[in-house]
């Protein structure tokens, strides 16, 4: 086993466990950019990653009455056909060829900006939204938007595995202002478990998981994760927030260059 994919995951953990940033957004741009992975297998095996470690955090919500299963069910009403037909897609296009691999690397980089989006302006959205109870969606509408939303975050994640993370609990905030913070992180990790299960199964048939990696990875990331959440409060969410956001959009940038 190669101990700097091991120390990726650890960090990537760590990261997580101190930020809540789904990991998406910075492991499939390291397996790229510095280990040389492919793109459709970075993002099939992180999406194999992704689907362990949100079961685990599910678990974990549910005991705590955390998670509003009444939303997760209309975001995966919308995620799960598209996962499918995405997974489709990349079969029918060719999810190894060189033109799909630079497709995926730009949406990659797309969805790793629209993290940084979130993580920069989650908190004033949110208060323009409580300052604009008009404008918010009700009843059968923002059912329709849930289920857009869900869609929208299937095909996202199914081409770049990004978006279940800070995207999603983004558009949760927007629509569900009044969710508590466990609540639509709760939420967010459980819709995420059967999105990424069923989006890492078509990548599996697409054979673009590298299951060495995956078991790798996850040796690094357990602990990680575990530290990081332990250190959590004690470090400025700010400061953090604001390193993640700098590194992403560098990423960003170097996916696209």
């Amino acid at each position: 086993m190669d101990l700097s994919f091991i120390v990726s995951g650890f960090v990537v953990g760590a990261l997580v466990g101190l930020t809540g940033v789904g990991g998406g957004s910075l492991m499939t741009p390291i397996l790229t950019l510095m280990f040389g992975v492919s793109p459709s297998v970075a993002v099939g095996t992180d999406l194999a990653f992704a689907s362990v470690t949100k079961s685990a955090g599910t678990f974990t919500h549910r005991l705590r009455g955390t998670v509003r299963w009444d939303i997760v069910r209309l975001l995966c009403y919308g995620a799960l056909p598209a996962a499918l037909l995405s997974t489709y897609g990349l079969k029918h296009f060719g999810a190894l060829d060189k033109e799909i691999g630079h497709l995926i690397r730009v949406c990659i980089a797309g969805s790793v900006m629209l993290t940084v989006v979130a993580i920069l302006f989650r908190g004033k959205m949110l208060a323009w939204m409580l300052a604009h109870p008009e404008r918010q969606l009700q009843g059968r509408a923002l059912e329709i938007a849930t289920v857009v939303a869900g869609a929208t975050l299937g095909t996202l994640v199914t081409i770049s595995s990004i978006g279940a993370g800070a995207v999603g609990a983004t558009l949760l905030v927007l629509m569900y202002p009044r969710l508590s913070p466990a609540e639509v992180a709760g939420t967010d990790i459980a819709y995420a478990v059967p999105l990424t299960a069923i989006a890492a199964a078509g990548h599996w048939w697409l054979g673009s998981i590298d299951w060495m990696l995956l078991l790798t990875l996850l040796l690094g990331s357990v602990p990680g994760i575990t530290i990081g959440s332990w250190f959590a409060r004690s470090m400025p969410e700010r400061f953090l927030r604001g390193v993640l956001a700098t590194v992403l959009v560098s990423v960003a940038a170097k996916l696209v260059a």
